[in-house]
């Protein structure tokens, strides 16, 4: 006998995974990673405090979360000085794309972003039928003219945009992300990734009101704050936008581990910028270990750092398995040219001494590109 027939819109999509997990590479490896430096996650981890929430949180586990995730809303209203109308909380940026997508996109619409862009972005729009647009990067940035130049082209529903950018570690300024907003067609929602906005300097913080009905701004708990496992993030917005979540989001998804971590995390500041500084010597490190190896660092103002291998795709990913097999997992770009890099995030010193042993081997092998 045969399962019914699928919806028509998955029916037509490839079973995709947007990223091969660690853990999966371990189990054909048949070992776990010396350094694990390709997920850009937080290797400096948590916050005690955050970490001391939680486990007080665990015999609790029995109940649900709170649905309306009263507190954490609360004290990120108060810490963006917002409206707590104007932020929703969901599991991670992931969950809320989906969510956004799920509510601004019919089959068929159409949707703007970069090429070689946030894939799983990409793989919300296609599973909710939307149709993709993309532009090419310029210069190893995302192209904020070629970006609003095809909303008005494709009469987009939704421009997605990730400052600083993943993969690259590029940015752009506050003042050019304001002219670009002005320069959408009225009836286009940008979508602003914030997930490294921790990371990045001041100016590439925009100046938009959280009330603007232009723009959406998604942030994380994963990165700066080290809560990659405990999925979950927020989206701020206009509140008539910020309501629309609650006519399809999952009400009890964010689980009250996670809610309890995230919000002692957000109370501790002084943690956060412990790990800020110590990202920001890791990635000056990757930089240092790059140039040692004839390896050129792209400027970042995120948690991992791009290195320019001077070849192309296919020796980027050569060294990426080679890599791989000496127990370092790294990633790289997707998409030509962005492919001729190879993307390491910042680690503790443990893991970047182990990076360090293993490229000059793995390059010497590998011969000239």
């Amino acid at each position: 006998m045969k399962i019914p027939p699928f919806a028509p819109i998955p029916a037509a999509l490839p079973a995709t995974v947007p990223f091969v997990g660690p853990e999966t590479l371990q189990r054909r490896l048949g070992r776990r990673f010396a350094a694990r430096l390709g997920a850009n996650e937080n290797g400096f981890g948590p916050s005690p405090a955050a970490i001391a929430a939680m486990r007080a949180a665990v015999p609790e586990i029995w109940q649900y979360g709170d649905s309306t995730s009263h507190d954490l809303l609360q004290a990120l209203s108060a810490h963006l000085a917002i409206p707590v109308g104007s932020v929703t909380v969901g599991e991670g940026v992931d969950a809320l794309l989906g969510n956004l997508v799920r509510l601004m996109v019919a089959p068929g619409d159409a949707v703007v972003t970069s090429d070689g862009a946030y894939p799983t972005f990409n793989y919300h729009v296609a599973g909710f039928g939307g149709v993709l647009h993309k532009v090419p990067y310029r210069d190893d940035s995302e192209d904020l003219a070629a970006l609003a130049a095809r909303a008005h082209d494709s009469g987009a529903r939704l421009v997605y945009l990730a400052n600083p950018d993943n993969p690259m570690g590029s940015w752009h300024s506050g003042a050019a992300i304001r002219g670009m907003l002005d320069s959408l067609p009225k009836d286009t929602l940008l979508v602003l990734d914030e997930a490294y906005i921790e990371f990045a300097p001041a100016e590439a913080l925009p100046r938009i009101s959280a009330d603007d009905p232009r723009v959406i701004r998604m942030r994380t708990f994963s990165k700066a704050y080290g809560l990659a496992g405990a999925r979950i993030g927020y989206a701020i917005g206009h509140p008539d936008l910020i309501a629309g979540f609650e006519r399809i989001r999952n009400h009890f998804g964010v689980n009250r581990i996670a809610q309890a971590g995230a919000l002692a995390a957000l109370g501790d500041q002084d943690w956060l910028a412990h790990v800020v500084a110590n990202m920001a010597a890791a990635r000056d490190r990757i930089g240092r270990i790059g140039a040692m190896n004839g390896l050129t660092a792209l400027p970042s103002a995120t948690n991992f750092v791009a290195l320019d291998t001077g070849a192309d795709g296919d020796h980027a990913r050569a060294l990426v398995a080679a890599l791989e097999a000496e127990g370092i997992f790294v990633r790289m770009p997707g998409v030509a040219p962005l492919d001729r890099c190879i993307r390491i995030s910042c680690g503790p010193s443990a893991e970047l001494d182990a990076l360090e042993d293993a490229l000059p081997r793995v390059l010497a092998r590998l011969g000239p590109a």
